[in-house]
């Protein structure tokens, strides 16, 4: 098969280097951007006189009629034509002729194959955000229908204070609204238009690329043509929010793990997202949370390629970028799969209150409570600490809790803790102490809950 830029050679390709260079097999999925793309172009081509009107029309009407062979599998691809680009472009000029030929004018593969990723990353967001939103409401419902729940908040993962259950989730929360931001930004930053560039200086053809834009949905055009073929910030920008983004997937997974877990008992996850043992009938396993946490590092791994693939490249294009996709396909694949399972998981969550109740009252979690109570009553907080800690350390060495003394062990410690302080040592008290902006108490998360909601449905 002869190629589209073999006017300079008088050999052909060899087997191996075709197939080797070669990138249909993955940049195949960029077909419909492609072809949407290159129909606006020839558009422009007609509307500045470049090419005739009639020509740019029989140009769309010819990748029409492509769009509609490859939507119907009637297309195979081939290594010998390379990528995609040259797929579509030479089964136009076997449909409509030499005109189809005319298609190419005023552009290279450079600055198309740019403007075919930002096409196909943008709508890639726009589909993750809705997963993301999927989430969101997810952890909002689990929130609002288990809001008297308590459950043992950890540091190093021993007990450390009674928290609600709410609260915990709404911290997952906060890392998906910055997620949400994230590929909001991002989105905007590479939402201009690279074609127009050429190979990397630029055209001699009086193009209109602004016209483009406007008709592509791009806010703009970028400004200098060897920055617009070379660049891949926007890749490496995707999948550094994707690592973000599977990182707080990967903590919540570790955390639905652990409650899953017959030491914690906190949740019981849908058997629809758990498999069985082989070998151990009594066995449910976690699984769906613990891929997402193994693909987390697959999701990373991606990222350092492409840093690696980018970091020594002279401008402007090289060959080298045409690494960049399978990462970044294999990264928006990992992470809407992770997400799409993960909404599904978490709003099917059952919650085991009680349990987490037993727990939370273990392990000295009103201990804070007890030295901000002596703080109160006058005792310089490092004293209250040393009191508390000794108070714990005699529990310790006695079987006991902090809420089963009396009144006279509390007072061993300090003549400043009178009998009210059983007011400020239950779970509840502790809890809806803590009311300042952003605490655990009811009020304020019923507040985040409702600015939560708000954010959502604005």
């Amino acid at each position: 098969m002869s190629k589209l830029w073999g006017g300079r050679f008088t050999q052909p390709t060899d087997k191996f280097v075709e197939e080797f260079t070669a990138s249909i097999e993955f940049d195949q999925r960029l077909w419909r951007y492609d072809i949407q793309g290159s129909k606006v172009h020839a558009a422009m081509l007609g509307r500045q006189g470049i090419i005739g009107v009639a020509e740019a029309e029989q140009i769309s009407a010819g990748l029409d009629a492509i769009l509609a062979e490859i939507e119907a599998g009637k297309v195979e691809f081939t290594v010998a034509l390379e990528d995609i680009h040259m797929n579509v472009e030479s089964r136009l000029i076997e449909r409509i002729g030499a005109v189809g030929g005319k298609l190419h004018t005023g552009r290279s593969r450079n600055d198309q194959v740019a403007l075919d990723i930002r096409l196909y990353l943008r709508d890639e967001i726009d589909i993750i955000l809705g997963y993301l939103r999927a989430l969101e409401d997810a952890l909002l419902q689990q929130a609002e229908a288990n809001l008297d729940i308590i459950m043992p908040g950890f540091t190093h993962l021993q007990t450390a204070q009674p928290i609600l259950y709410s609260h915990h989730l709404l911290a997952y929360r906060e890392m998906i609204a910055r997620d949400i931001s994230r590929l909001h930004d991002m989105r905007a930053r590479f939402n201009v238009l690279p074609l127009g560039a050429g190979a990397l200086a630029g055209t001699t053809f009086p193009i209109d690329r602004e016209w483009v834009a406007q008709q592509l949905g791009f806010d703009g055009v970028t400004r200098n043509s060897l920055d617009s073929v070379s660049d891949r910030d926007f890749a490496i920008e995707f999948c550094s929010g994707a690592s973000l983004l599977m990182m707080h997937l990967s903590r919540l997974a570790e955390e639905l793990i652990l409650w899953s877990s017959a030491d914690f008992n906190f949740i019981e996850l849908s058997d629809a997202f758990c498999t069985g043992s082989s070998i151990m009938p009594q066995k449910k396993n976690p699984d769906v949370p613990e891929l997402v946490r193994g693909k987390t590092g697959r999701v990373y791994g991606n990222l350092i390629s492409l840093l690696t693939l980018m970091k020594s490249l002279p401008l402007a294009y090289n060959k080298d970028m045409q690494e960049d996709k399978e990462p970044l396909f294999d990264t928006i694949d990992t992470v809407k799969g992770s997400l799409k399972v993960f909404a599904e998981m978490i709003a099917q969550m059952q919650v085991k209150g009680a349990n987490m109740r037993v727990a939370a009252a273990r392990g000295f979690s009103t201990a804070t409570d007890v030295a901000d109570y002596c703080v109160r009553k006058g005792l310089p907080f490092r004293q209250a600490h040393e009191v508390v800690g000794k108070t714990v350390r005699y529990c310790v060495e006695n079987g006991k809790d902090i809420p089963d003394l009396s009144l006279e062990e509390f007072r061993a410690f300090s003549a400043l803790i009178d009998a009210d302080i059983y007011d400020f040592i239950t779970l509840e008290a502790s809890v809806n102490a803590r009311s300042a902006t952003g605490g655990t108490a009811r009020a304020a998360v019923e507040r985040e809950l409702a600015r939560a909601r708000a954010q959502r449905n604005g």
